[in-house]
């Protein structure tokens, strides 16, 4: 299966350079959409939903870090001629996984990729042991909520507590006083999921329980269980579950 990407770039030679010359099947990748601008990125991204995003920070119309933040994106490349430290401290707080500065050769773009399409081949296996619990249960994923480590207990309260809100791992860091490195490695190392990965796990589980309230439908369960679109929450619940909301809802009888 290849991941998708989307790619956002204003200057024309740039963007046709990358474009013809990114080795994207070789890579496990599919382009399935570029835009110009800002504007245009946000709408392809929350149309399109690609594993990928790489993107400009100056952009017409909307930066690409505001694109960012306002679509439902969980991995991204910056691609960018401006070294400045604020841009990068955003990207990092965007979870952006390499920032790269113009004019960056093709084989860097392609190593950072490269290296990216490893890490979300490491979360899907992960994925993957947690579908495997699933499947010796009916309708929810096995999530262990107790750890006997305050700092993990805390950040799984937290979760619990917050589900709900446009939330994630800086906010969780913020709220504990650690840093997100901190938190992230440690999450990742006592409970064998990202942090992520955990967040939209407990929200698909509150997903399937609304799903029992005939007067909600598919779109108004994702955002009052966190999910930014109706989009985004469709594709995480089939990632975990193997079915969409739609179609697991339907299994379960229930109208949409």
């Amino acid at each position: 299966m290849a991941y998708t990407v989307v790619f956002v770039e204003d200057e024309e030679l740039v963007r046709q350079e990358i474009i013809s010359s990114i080795r994207w099947k070789a890579l496990g990748l599919k382009l399935v959409g570029v835009a110009a601008d800002g504007a245009e990125g946000e709408r392809l991204i929350k149309a399109l939903e690609p594993d990928i995003v790489i993107t400009d920070i100056r952009l017409p119309a909307q930066d690409g870090l505001a694109m960012l933040a306002s679509c439902p994106v969980d991995h991204a490349i910056i691609l960018t001629g401006h070294t400045d430290f604020t841009y990068m401290k955003q990207a990092i707080r965007l979870g952006v996984f390499d920032y790269l500065l113009k004019p960056a050769s093709d084989e860097e773009l392609e190593e950072a990729l490269t290296s990216l399409v490893q890490k979300i081949q490491e979360e899907d296996r992960d994925v993957e042991q947690i579908n495997r619990r699933h499947r010796e249960h009916d309708h929810s994923i096995t999530l262990p909520k107790h750890f006997k480590n305050h700092v993990i207990d805390s950040a799984v309260s937290f979760i619990v507590d917050n589900y709900s809100q446009s939330v994630g791992l800086q906010e969780a860091a913020n709220h504990l006083g650690v840093s997100e490195s901190h938190l992230s490695r440690l999450f990742k190392e006592v409970t064998g999921l990202n942090f992520l990965q955990y967040l939209n796990a407990y929200r698909i589980n509150k997903s399937v329980e609304v799903m029992s309230n005939p007067k909600k439908n598919i779109a108004e369960i994702a955002t009052s269980c966190g999910f930014p679109t109706p989009g985004y929450y469709a594709k995480i619940f089939k990632r975990f579950l193997g079915k969409t909301p739609t179609q697991f809802r339907d299994a379960l009888g229930s109208p949409q």
